[in-house]
């Protein structure tokens, strides 16, 4: 009897040390769970900050969340700005590669280029790029091969420029404002160009190697235009209050690449959504993500045009717009 008491003390014991140290099946089966909960890392580097690529970074975060990946739960988010400065962009570039996402995302072209030339291993998604085989990031759009496709945002420029003689008929000389350091507003200024012919219109160009030269562009078109067009080039478009002010004080109508720009001040534009890009973008990330080889998906242009038109900007330029462009934008601004 006392022996089987002694067995039966010994047994309880060690049945209370168990739960003491946690070893209970509910907790055991909460830690095989946690263990296998996969987190996703995606990093984000984006060349400068502006409404139109903050959109686009917002729109690919949105895409991921509504997909079930959110950040502080399944998904490890990292984002880094180069301020504008490719320098910088190689920098970010250098220690994302060390970090080792699963996916490294890379907004507009300069932090495309310094992504694409600091890895051969981690996927690469770009976005917000204009002329990818220019900027030679891939050799072919529908198979770009290897870890890198993307989303281009190249500009619809012959119907913006048909969009600029519709609202201001009598326009013979359209400024264009870039940065020539910018391989994508090099391909974009030369489509315009080539358009511009057609339409009977002479481009006159002025460049602004950094933002803080974008006034003195501006100021170098007076008494040489008729209207200024500001393409999606982001040293302009970062510093477009500027130009917005040299146009308005001297009554020329200045026109965007982005609608993005419209609520900032242009008078309008014929383009994209970015937060839509960003969307479209996000559908990419997902689709690497699940195992796909960025390789084996076709590059994607951007279908959807949206019309923005800013009444009170226009006015402010000496610029009526039409009845006819009123009544098919996509957004008004009074």
């Amino acid at each position: 009897m006392k022996i089987a008491l002694k067995s039966a003390s010994i047994a309880t014991l060690l049945a209370t040390m168990l739960l003491g140290c946690g070893q209970s099946p509910e907790s055991t089966d909460t830690q095989s769970s946690e263990s296998t909960t996969t987190e996703k890392f995606v990093a984000i580097t984006q060349i400068v900050e502006h409404p139109a690529l903050d959109a686009t970074r917002d729109g690919v975060k949105d895409e991921l969340a509504e997909a079930g990946l959110k950040e502080g739960e399944n998904l490890k988010w990292q984002w880094e700005s180069a301020q504008g400065n490719p320098s910088t962009a190689a920098q970010i570039a250098s220690k994302f590669v060390g970090d080792r996402p699963d996916v490294i995302v890379a907004i507009a072209t300069p932090s495309a280029q310094a992504i694409i030339s600091a890895t051969k291993e981690i996927p690469v998604i770009f976005t917000a790029v204009t002329d990818p085989i220019g900027a030679k990031l891939v050799e072919n759009l529908e198979k770009p091969g290897e870890l890198v496709t993307g989303v281009t945002d190249l500009s619809p420029i012959g119907e913006q420029l048909d969009l600029i003689k519709e609202i201001t008929p009598e326009v013979k000389r359209v400024g264009v404002l870039y940065s020539a350091g910018e391989s994508n507003s090099v391909s974009l200024v030369e489509l315009l160009k080539k358009e511009a012919i057609s339409r009977n219109l002479e481009i006159v160009e002025a460049t602004a190697t950094q933002s803080s030269n974008v006034a003195t562009a501006a100021q170098s078109l007076i008494g040489k235009v008729d209207a200024i067009y500001v393409p999606t080039d982001n040293t302009i478009v970062s510093a477009l209050e500027a130009a917005i002010q040299i146009a308005t004080e001297n009554k020329i109508p200045l026109y965007a690449g982005d609608t993005d720009s419209v609520e900032r001040g242009a008078i309008a534009a014929l383009s994209f959504n970015y937060y839509d890009v960003g969307r479209q973008t996000g559908k990419i990330v997902l689709e690497v993500l699940e195992g796909k080889k960025p390789g084996d998906i076709p590059v994607q242009s951007v279908e959807k045009l949206q019309l923005f038109v800013n009444l009170k900007a226009a006015e402010a330029m000496g610029v009526e717009i039409p009845e006819s462009v009123r009544a098919k934008a996509e957004k008004v601004i009074q």
